[in-house]
């Protein structure tokens, strides 16, 4: 059994019924149903990774701020205690002007393996999740349709559990000590990038894959004062 608090919940849609009844016939150290304490389940029989959610973090950088005028640079996908993923435009994509096409295939496969996205400031009437499916409509490509994947936005806990002088995820890490920002941007660079530079967009994707590792730290200083909600992509 394992002793630690797994920062997952169990995720109904994998179950089979017999899993579910089990859930529900069956009594945690409180005397209740799994089903109402799953919490309890996932301390008590932690390694049944098939009964939880699958949480990854996800950052983007983007060329502008409106998904009809930009396109996705680069995106990190930073599973919970796991490995990062990423991928960014390359300097012929830029110049051949299929820009964030490739990217955006390979983005919709590679959340297809999380049952939860956590971002910042990224669900919708946001940014990041209405960037990124604005694209993938533009090259007419499947993205998550509402109920295939939850999402969190931690800029939901930081806005409502802690009082800060501004909300951005950058003031929050430095209130818990959490590392971030190396890679800062500035102009130079963005303009480098624009105009196809390897070395700018590498490092535009160093910043974004920073910007997950601070994501994931900053989650697990705040995931207990909320709730994982059922909101959907």
């Amino acid at each position: 059994m394992a002793s630690e608090v797994i920062p997952v919940t169990v995720n109904l849609n994998r179950l089979l019924k017999k899993d579910i009844l089990w859930l529900y016939n069956h009594k945690c150290k409180h005397k209740v149903r799994y089903t109402q304490h799953p919490q309890c389940f996932l301390k008590e029989w932690g390694d049944q990774l098939a009964m939880v959610e699958k949480i990854a973090f996800l950052d983007t950088e983007t060329s502008r701020l409106e998904a009809d005028y930009g396109y996705i640079i680069c995106y990190s996908i930073k599973e919970l205690d796991g490995k990062l993923i990423h991928n960014c435009v390359t300097p012929d994509e830029i110049h051949n002007y299929t820009f964030d096409k490739r990217l955006l295939k390979k983005f919709i496969g590679e959340v297809a393996n999380y049952d939860r996205l956590v971002v910042y400031y990224g669900k919708d009437y946001r940014f990041d999740v209405p960037f990124l499916r604005t694209r993938a409509l533009k090259w007419n490509l499947s993205f998550p349709q509402y109920g295939q994947e939850f999402i969190t936005d931690v800029f939901d806990l930081v806005k409502g559990k802690l009082r800060l002088s501004r909300n951005r995820m950058e003031n929050a890490c430095d209130l818990l000590d959490i590392p971030a920002k190396g890679h800062r941007l500035n102009p130079d660079v963005w303009q480098k990038a624009m105009a196809g530079s390897k070395d700018a967009l590498d490092y535009i994707q160093i910043h974004c894959d920073e910007d997950v590792i601070s994501l994931e730290a900053l989650y697990k200083k705040l995931e207990g004062f909320g709730r994982l909600s059922k909101r959907s992509i």
